[in-house]
């Protein structure tokens, strides 16, 4: 039978809610910014390029506790949107678990499709990892939701040297992505690439399952279990084709989450999933 790529591909449609639970990540997120800026633990807005997209948000955990804010491991949390929506803001509380471990959590923004390509948003991620690396001296747990996830494994992919001599070579030593798109191909066949623009060659350039990656590195492809049969494909095979790499990697499909609330247990601090997010941090 003939794959419909449109119905595999089309989240919101497969979610009636997702206006519902788009307004909950949009109050969750000022409500967590809020609680951090009172905490004095939140810097919003930080800008590391010229259009005003490319900002990071950074949260940092709580005083006391047993957390030293200057020894705090680095985490970076890419949002989604289909490349082409969503805001950095709608995803303040994405911190909230990993805060409570004391872990230091950067939400970062980037400029959108039609208006660039994927590839430039990709360079536009490295570039808000550099300047972590800048700010905090320290290599970056990197994670992301949906197209984020893309991008954190893009992140954990990257030759930083070819980027930045002064950066180390395993900036970014492991990604945690959720509900990723690894192999772009398919994306050709959708309506949605009008705004992508994208061809063979292009696809295959973006896609991470094709890139080079060094052994040793480690990485996470994680996806609802009420996801489409696409998007637990993507993650399968990503997490077997890096393992045959030389990637400790893990597959992972979350029992009736979809691709809209499993990011969820992410504001749990003894979540599964907050648990495994600072292991990986213990990884850098």
């Amino acid at each position: 039978m003939a794959i419909d790529w449109e119905v595999e591909y089309n989240n919101r449609g497969r979610v009636p809610e997702h206006p519902q639970i788009f307004e909950r990540w949009v109050r969750d997120g000022a409500a967590y910014r809020a609680e951090a800026d009172k905490d004095g633990r939140a810097e919003i807005g930080l800008k590391f390029g010229a259009s005003p997209r490319q900002t990071i948000d950074i949260f940092k955990p709580k005083a006391g506790g047993g957390h030293d804010q200057k020894d705090s491991p680095l985490a970076l949390f890419i949002h989604g949107g289909y490349w082409k929506s969503l805001e950095p803001s709608s995803f303040s509380q994405m911190a909230r678990g990993m805060n409570a471990h004391g872990v230091t959590v950067a939400v970062s923004g980037y400029d959108l499709a039609p208006q660039v390509s994927i590839a430039e948003i990709i360079r536009q991620t490295q570039a808000a990892c550099l300047f972590l690396w800048r700010r905090f001296n320290k290599r970056i747990m990197v994670s992301g939701h949906s197209a984020g996830g893309h991008l954190a494994a893009c992140m954990v992919a990257t030759d930083w040297k070819t980027l930045d001599s002064g950066a180390p070579a395993d900036l970014a030593p492991a990604g945690y992505a959720i509900s990723g798109v690894f192999d772009l191909t398919p994306l050709i066949h959708l309506g949605n690439n009008v705004d992508f623009k994208l061809d063979e060659a292009s696809a295959r350039q973006s896609s991470p399952l094709f890139w080079n990656v060094e052994r040793g590195r480690v990485f996470d492809a994680v996806v609802g279990g009420a996801e489409s049969s696409e998007f637990l494909r993507q993650s399968k095979i990503m997490a077997e084709g890096w393992r045959g790499k030389g990637v400790e990697t893990r597959y992972e499909a979350i029992p009736g989450l979809n691709h809209f609330n499993v990011c969820d247990p992410m504001l749990e601090a003894d979540s599964a999933m907050t648990k495994r997010l600072v292991e990986l941090c213990g990884k850098t």
